[in-house]
């Protein structure tokens, strides 16, 4: 069976509030290379890719553009404008998704370490179901607490995942998620959350704990240690 064919949507607007840096989080150096270099890189050689859409602030559209060139020669690339929230960015980006992609895939530009395996897993599991995204289960009791933080209930650990990225859908499902949640005025936590909202199924492949979003400036000591164990690896 051949591969889907998919289209990469990364949002890379987003601002360095959390991490403390006038700098956004995308463009913050990971070694020598940027948070957004990493991202893009753990899709470099996956089959099936067909365009890579990057939606970012102007003020890094140059530095976006000769990204994408040096990694993807042989890709189609589309750099759009970021909008004011997560979900706008991907809303905006998906207008230029090519007509012959099967496949959606969307990728926070600040997980640096996405397994290429397991992003296969997702593709493959995307593309037999409606949709699905890479998780892994959660390891901490969690509590779900009313207005006054007093606890209400303790859902049980073996119904918890915690979500990552990248989230796999299909192309004509993911737009009509998006267009409705639109109309709707509806943010979503997670792409995922905006395909529920209209009756999707999504399933979870699991991920790995290396993939994780850079938020705070811990986040990005780990990803530091982590990245000297992996290039020590190779």
């Amino acid at each position: 069976m051949a591969d889907p064919l998919f289209s990469l949507i990364i949002p890379a607007a987003g601002l360095g509030k959390r991490m403390e840096t006038e700098v956004p989080k995308p463009y913050l150096m990971l070694g020598d290379k940027s948070v957004l270099e990493h991202a893009l890189r753990c899709f470099t050689n996956v089959p099936g890719l067909l365009q890579v859409i990057i939606a970012t602030s102007p003020v890094y559209r140059k530095q976006t553009d000769e990204l994408l060139n040096m990694l993807f020669p042989g890709t189609a690339t589309v750099i759009v404008n970021g909008g004011q929230e997560r979900q706008d960015s991907v809303f905006n980006a998906l207008e230029h998704v090519h007509e012959e992609a099967e496949l959606i895939a969307v990728h926070d530009a600040v997980r640096p370490f996405a397994p290429k395996k397991a992003i296969c897993a997702c593709l493959r599991k995307a593309n037999d179901q409606q949709g699905a995204i890479l998780g892994v289960p959660v390891k901490d009791t969690i509590k779900r607490v009313d207005d006054h933080r007093c606890i209400m209930e303790t859902p049980s650990r073996s119904e918890l995942w915690q979500a990552q990225t990248p989230q796999i859908f299909d192309r004509k499902m993911l737009t009509k998620a998006y267009h409705a949640a639109a109309t709707d005025k509806r943010i979503g936590t997670d792409d995922a959350s905006l395909i529920e909202a209209i009756g999707g199924k999504v399933h979870v492949v699991e991920g790995s704990r290396d993939n994780f979003k850079l938020t705070y400036p811990l986040d990005f000591k780990i990803a530091e240690l982590l990245l000297v164990e992996k290039n020590s690896n190779e």
